[in-house]
């Protein structure tokens, strides 16, 4: 985790694999995916089933303009609930949408929101291409294509 995170406006950095150990450890904490709902369909979504958990989806930028989904805020309130203090984990391609997101909620009263670096997708490998070199689906975490 980030040490001086919570200068930069939310709880911190963590490795795919220790947001799925949170989720683990923590009933209360929640998955929230930021990217679009294209991304969702076309390349796969973290599978929170054997944690009898709901992963919730919610875009940051709107599909397919890119532009910043003005409802965003609302949206994630009504999904997290009432709760400002359990572990809030944010999830993207690759960390960058999901670090606003992260500030974002932060901003708005929640405590513990968390940027899983590395996204889902990962970084780009050496063959150009992603999911093999860090995130989510390269560190074999539950995920499923729909």
């Amino acid at each position: 985790m980030v040490a001086d995170a919570k200068h930069q406006g939310y709880a911190g950095d963590v490795s795919p694999a220790e947001a799925w150990e949170g989720l683990q450890a923590s009933p209360s904490a929640c998955l929230v995916d930021v990217r679009t709902a294209a991304e969702w369909s076309f390349v796969g979504l973290p599978d929170l089933s054997s944690l009898g958990r709901k992963l919730h989806c919610l875009e940051w930028l709107a599909f397919p303009s890119m532009t910043p989904n003005p409802g965003f805020l609302a949206q994630a309130k009504a999904a997290l609930g009432p709760g400002t203090e359990a572990p809030v984990y944010f999830l993207c391609r690759s960390g960058a949408r999901s670090r606003a997101a992260a500030m974002a909620v932060t901003a708005a009263g929640y405590r513990n929101c968390f940027n899983v670096a590395g996204g889902f997708e990962g970084d780009l490998g050496p063959d150009c291409r992603r999911g093999k070199t860090n995130g989510w689906k390269a560190m074999g975490l539950p995920w499923q294509q729909t």
